[in-house]
């Protein structure tokens, strides 16, 4: 036993170094301001958290969220059919098509991103094609359409392959008993099928929503350099600005705000299952 207690060290050395030391030293910048001079002073101060509420920072945050939570809605709208009609597929099938949903994610997201630029750019491919027809060009490029866009491009697998799991081990003979009993397809889908697979869109939803509202790299491609959403303004202090300390309020904040969304989707799925 005390073998294997052992080889429990070298995760516990991991989750510190790569978790547990980063958000000390989150928190400590977070909570903290220095004065340079011959000695440098560090003070205990709450103002990183009060400049935070200034609304120019709490409209980023909430137009952070608006753009999410659309990304998440069309994302479920779109994975939901497209897991189901896998799930009701051959072996052989379901494996070639969960195969295609996942081969993008092989590709590094921040080429994905830059092949999403040539296609929307005002002289890309979408809008060529257009002009064809003399529809072109249409704006798109550096708009919200553009960044929602990328985000459902880029987060769609999770959702489908969170759902796709769910319903490929549902009881088939559930669907027969509904049917027997006279339930149409539509009572079937609602009073069985879907609250059956209510925790894979709660799964699904978790890993949009949360790295849709802290992603960065997709805003500041497809949205411009003025395109500001939470991400980019916390990379903006840390990389552009050199505020470490207000950079690591919103760090914190963030993470106090995901790691709430996270708790009401556990307890969601936890009193679903109950």
């Amino acid at each position: 036993m005390k073998v294997y207690r052992k080889l429990i060290i070298p995760y516990f050395v991991w989750i510190a170094l790569l978790l547990i030391i980063p958000m000390l030293l989150i928190a400590f910048y977070a909570f903290t301001s220095s004065q340079s001079g011959d000695i440098i002073q560090i003070r205990f101060t709450l103002e990183h958290f009060r400049k935070f509420f200034d609304p120019v920072f709490i409209s980023v945050l909430w137009k952070s969220l608006q753009i999410a939570f659309v990304t998440t809605l069309i994302s479920l709208i779109l994975g939901y059919p497209l897991a189901f009609i896998i799930s009701r597929q051959s072996e052989k099938k379901q494996t070639l098509l969960i195969l295609m949903v996942t081969i993008p994610m092989w590709i590094n997201m921040l080429i994905r991103t830059y092949a999403w630029m040539s296609l929307l750019a005002d002289g890309g491919l979408i809008n060529t094609f257009l002009g064809f027809f003399g529809l072109g060009p249409i704006k798109m490029m550096y708009t919200d359409f553009a960044v929602i866009l990328g985000m459902v491009y880029n987060f769609l697998p999770f959702m489908i392959l969170q759902i796709y799991t769910v319903l490929s081990r549902m009881d088939d003979s559930l669907i027969e008993a509904s049917y027997d009993l006279g339930a149409n397809r539509f009572n079937t889908f609602t009073k069985v099928i879907f609250p059956l697979s209510l925790s894979g869109v709660i799964s699904g939803i978790t890993l949009v929503f949360l790295p849709a509202v802290s992603t960065f790299v997709i805003p500041q491609l497809l949205g411009g350099g003025g395109y500001a959403l939470i991400g980019n303004l916390i990379e903006k202090q840390f990389v552009q600005i050199g505020n470490w300390n207000f950079g690591s309020a919103i760090s914190l904040i963030m993470a106090v705000v995901i790691m709430f969304s996270m708790s009401l989707a556990n307890r969601f799925e936890r009193e679903e299952k109950e």
